[in-house]
């Protein structure tokens, strides 16, 4: 056994996280999916036919930018790319799907982060001991040169997953990354 590999879904019925489960099927290794809540009661689209494989442990640049970069997985990209548009007068938002947690495209993320000098890592765990973290230390191990600005993550709170009708205050939202964009920018 090389690893164990985890994939996180990114929004119900795409190509994206549909199709990594075929890509895994011939493996030996063993695979961990994660499923969050929200992608059950979120935006849909279609699924290509044939044969689509996403390339496992490479990441998405769903969008370019120049002022600073969103680093997000699973349902958090669709919010990213929404307080990118919001943004869209103040700042040029670069937006990096890394797709998969294991193996990680480390590449990209710093590629992302040298290219904009700030980073704003969205997640919807929550703050301790999250994988924004780990995103956040090979940041500080590999990049710290090339940031002008310190990372900043905008994650769920420390607290137990709220039910439903609270749902949205837990969760991070345009306005909360729009801040810490703000914040970024303003250091």
């Amino acid at each position: 056994m090389k690893y164990l590999r985890a994939l996180w879904y990114r929004l119900f019925n795409d190509p994206e996280p549909y199709h990594p489960l075929f890509a895994e099927a011939p493996d030996p290794d063993p695979v961990v999916v994660l499923e969050p809540k929200l992608i059950y009661r979120s935006e849909r689209s279609e699924v290509p036919e044939g044969d689509y494989l996403v390339p496992l442990g490479k990441a998405r640049l769903a969008r370019e930018g120049d002022d600073i970069t969103f680093v997000a997985y699973g349902a958090m990209v669709p919010l990213c790319e929404r307080a990118a548009d919001a943004l869209a007068d103040e700042a040029s938002v670069e937006v990096l799907d890394i797709r998969t947690l294991k193996p990680l495209d480390e590449d990209a993320l710093l590629a992302s982060a040298a290219k904009t000098g700030r980073v704003v890592i969205v997640q919807e765990a929550p703050r301790t001991a999250g994988y924004g973290a780990e995103l956040a230390a090979i940041l500080a191990e590999k990049a710290m040169l090339d940031l002008r600005a310190p990372v900043i993550r905008v994650t769920g709170y420390d607290v137990p997953y709220p039910y439903w009708q609270i749902e949205d205050a837990y969760m991070p939202s345009v306005e909360r990354v729009s801040a810490a964009v703000r914040k970024t920018l303003e250091f």
